[in-house]
């Protein structure tokens, strides 16, 4: 099964030079916790924006969200995927990296859709809508229990005290 069998098409972005107000209310009315950041007019990932991203940066600054932008407190270095690459490959990234979203590019690094875990689940459901072969619900389980694994020791620190640098800048 490949990404493409599974990922969203219709996927909502923002620029970096976008509000933190306006990327909570694109999350809001697409009921999602990620948006992808792209370059203007290339629509090339430079970038993700996660709900706690917003709220962390908003809690540690007093700044309202409408004073800070995207570029503030994005992740610069995001993972991707490509849509001809498999769901197992994807499942494997998805579970390393603690990530539970992952935005599909092209050959070019141009947004064309995202993988959530949430459309790992949807495919193993019997009477699936999709005419795409079911993910086993154990594979699916695995990649869960490692994506919610807490990191302990010196590399969650590491990444908290990241996270709290880019807030104050």
């Amino acid at each position: 099964m490949k990404v493409r069998d599974l990922m969203q098409r219709e996927v909502a972005s923002c620029t970096p030079g976008t509000d933190l107000a306006t990327a909570a209310m694109i999350m809001w009315n697409k009921d999602c916790g990620v948006v992808p950041v792209v370059s203007p007019g290339t629509r090339k990932v430079v970038g993700v924006v996660t709900d706690r991203d917003v709220c962390m940066a908003v809690a540690t600054t007093g700044k309202a969200p409408n004073q800070r932008t995207v570029d503030e407190v994005m992740s610069r270095t995001p993972f991707t995927l490509r849509a001809e690459e498999s769901v197992m490959d994807a499942m494997l990234l998805m579970e390393r990296e603690h990530l539970r979203r992952l935005p599909v590019v092209d050959a070019n690094g141009s947004l064309t859709g995202i993988l959530s875990v949430n459309d790992l689940i949807m495919a193993t459901r019997s009477g699936w809508s999709r005419t795409k072969p079911h993910l086993n619900p154990h594979d699916v389980m695995r990649t869960l229990r490692g994506i919610s694994t807490h990191r302990t020791g010196a590399e969650a620190e590491s990444e908290q005290l990241v996270a709290v640098a880019s807030t104050m800048a």
